[in-house]
């Protein structure tokens, strides 16, 4: 075991600590026999293991330094907890029981065991499981947190919303963001453990900007976000904060030690605090770039090409990015409505990427426009982030018919009207959905809003194979706000065929789903063929998932490249088995904009690796 705490004031060598964790407690001169104490007398320690997470606020809280968090080999990495468990120096220990009060998962309570007599000084320095200092079972509890000692503020700041009928009227941005007050009230729950920059793919540095932020430190947290740990290569850093403030998964979020008694902190509208307080990043984050005299280039402007780029241009490297359609940002752009992400949020972020020397070329397609091998002609490294841009099909009887589309190509449609640079889609009185995830929400939700704008009112109906809303891949706050908008769900339910008469489209017809994957958790759906159900509809769309097009590679690149499942095997840098390319994003990785982040800071330093190794 070794310390990996920030450090404080020494009560003993973390070279002994580790000993006194599996020493069995030897009590001498007087045998153990239980003694009579008050019902909350603060006595010795015990601690659950399987309810503690290592979060350390009961080190950090400790007024004596009595405390100490020492990692423990063997045990097991989980999300949402540390590998750490807390030792106890009671020849510091005052017995105030704030540690206990303070516990965010309440794993820590005090016993009404008293007495401990040994020679040997260092039999007071312990490590407190379930069985107590004396090693016993059925240690009495004494002290334990009640309401009257509860030291953590538990319920987070209400995120203020448009209500769900008015919202569904319009695609304005309906989440209205922290106030000052509500931000730094938010801010002053956290405890800093730091679990949550663990969960997170970038390892942002969570903690330190929410602490920003309650100092009102608007500018050092911003460059908390966009900088990360200066000294680990900006390891943390985000250029897409805008983003990740209003459409993150916020996975963190689920890691959150107050979550475990409380509502975790409010990580994801936090970071939006920051951004949206910020007039220009430009203003008060500064690089000092040295230019290396190399060149890459980078195929697709979603979030893993445009953080390559990022983290590429700040080591000094020139920059070119290639996008095929008109607008640069990718999924970001098109794929996400903008009643969850305007164009502004997003053009702030990239804004300050072009800002630090990178070149953005839209409406490029590399194949067609400009062939690959061009571009390993022209630049030092090439790095391909093109993500999943396919649809995929049921291929039930009728997807053929014009009026059974893909979920992508609709987004991009409504986004470029609303734009005012395509045409109105055509927009249906009743609508089918065909998926559970967020693609197939953000279709739903969106469709009720032009049917409400067109026919003032929604008939959008969901049905997926996951046969309840916890199965579903949407995020539940996504199903939750849809409803709102009038939407409605059918889970459970697999598509039969698509009802066509008269050349229209009439319904679709679904059996019932009883199990979407088998005992190996492989997707192996089982139907009732007997259960049978008709949903209506003029239009359906199918939102089961997306595939990658990689039309843009040629065939002798291919076959030297490795394939799993549709993604493309790299290392741990993004570098695929050609040593010049480079990829990232969702043909390497998931469906999420934070992995792409991450899939660009890992591309940028293997890259940079590369290219101070390599001489062409």
């Amino acid at each position: 075991m070794t310390n990996k705490t920030t450090p404080k004031k020494e009560f003993f060598a973390p070279i002994k600590a580790w000993k006194y964790m599996f020493r069995k407690p030897v009590t001498i001169k007087v045998p153990y026999v239980k003694r009579e104490a008050a019902e909350r007398y603060r006595g010795f320690h015990i601690n659950d293991w399987e309810k503690c997470i290592g979060c350390g606020t009961c080190a950090k809280i400790c007024p004596t330094d009595a405390i100490r968090m020492v990692e423990v080999e063997g045990l097991a990495q989980e999300y949402g907890k540390k590998p750490q468990r807390p030792v106890i120096d009671y020849g510091r220990c005052s017995f105030c029981a704030m540690c206990v009060d303070i516990c965010t998962t309440s794993s820590l309570k005090m016993t009404r065991e008293y007495v401990h007599i040994s020679p040997d000084p260092e039999d007071f320095i312990f490590a407190p499981t379930e069985k107590g200092i004396h090693g016993v079972d059925e240690v009495p509890v004494g002290w334990t947190r009640d309401e009257n000692s509860e030291l953590l503020e538990l319920d987070r700041v209400e995120m203020e919303m448009i209500e769900g009928e008015e919202r569904s009227k319009s695609f304005i941005e309906y989440v209205k963001g922290y106030s000052k007050e509500q931000a730094i009230h938010e801010a002053a729950r956290c405890v800093e453990c730091g679990i949550c920059t663990d969960r997170c793919p970038q390892h942002m540095r969570i903690p330190e900007y929410i602490k920003a932020i309650w100092k009102d430190d608007l500018k050092e947290a911003v460059n908390i976000l966009l900088k990360g740990d200066l000294e680990q290569d900006m390891l943390g850093a985000n250029p897409f904060s805008s983003v990740c403030g209003r459409v993150c998964t916020h996975k963190c979020e689920e890691a959150c030690s107050i979550g475990n008694r409380g509502d975790a902190i409010a990580i994801r509208w936090l970071k939006r605090y920051i951004v949206d307080n910020i007039s220009s990043y430009e203003n008060v984050v500064d690089y000092k770039i040295e230019p290396r005299n190399k060149k890459v280039a980078i195929v697709g402007s979603g979030p893993a090409g445009l953080s390559a780029a990022y983290f590429l241009a700040t080591m000094g490297y020139e920059v070119e990015v290639f996008e095929s359609l008109s607008r640069p940002g990718g999924v970001m752009r098109y794929g996400i409505p903008s009643y969850r992400l305007p164009d502004e949020a997003l053009d702030k972020d990239i804004a300050f990427i072009q800002a630090l020397g990178v070149k953005i070329h839209v409406g490029v397609s590399v194949g067609k426009d400009i062939p690959l091998m061009e571009l390993k002609e022209k630049f030092d490294a090439v790095y391909v982030s093109t993500g999943f841009t396919l649809g995929r099909s049921t291929n039930i009887p009728g997807t053929e018919h014009e009026d059974v589309i893909q979920a992508l190509p609709l987004l991009r449609e409504i986004r470029d009207f609303l734009r005012g640079e395509g045409p109105k889609p055509k927009i249906p009185k009743s609508l089918v959905v065909i998926g559970g995830g967020n693609v197939a929400m953000d279709v739903a939700r969106s469709m009720a809003r032009l049917q409400m704008m067109e026919y003032g009112k929604v008939d959008v109906k969901v049905s997926s194979l996951e046969r309840t809303y916890e199965e579903m891949p949407a995020d539940m706050e996504e199903i939750e706000e849809g409803a709102e908008e009038g939407v409605k769900f059918y889970p459970g339910w697999g598509p039969i065929r698509i009802i066509i008469e008269d050349d229209k489209v009439k319904g679709v017809e679904f059996k019932k789903c009883l199990e979407v994957f088998d005992e190996n958790r492989r997707f192996n759906p089982k139907f009732d063929e007997n259960k049978k159900m008709v949903l209506d509809a003029d239009m359906v769309v199918e939102a089961i998932g997306q595939a990658p097009d990689y039309s843009y590679l040629p065939e002798e690149l291919k076959e030297k490249l490795e394939f799993v499942r549709g993604r493309i095997v790299t290392n741990e840098y993004r570098q695929t088995s050609i040593k010049w390319l480079f990829a990232g994003g969702d043909i390497v990785h998931g469906p999420d904009i934070i992995h792409g982040v991450a899939d660009g800071y890992w591309a940028a330093k293997g890259i940079d690796e590369y290219l101070r190794s390599e001489v062409k």
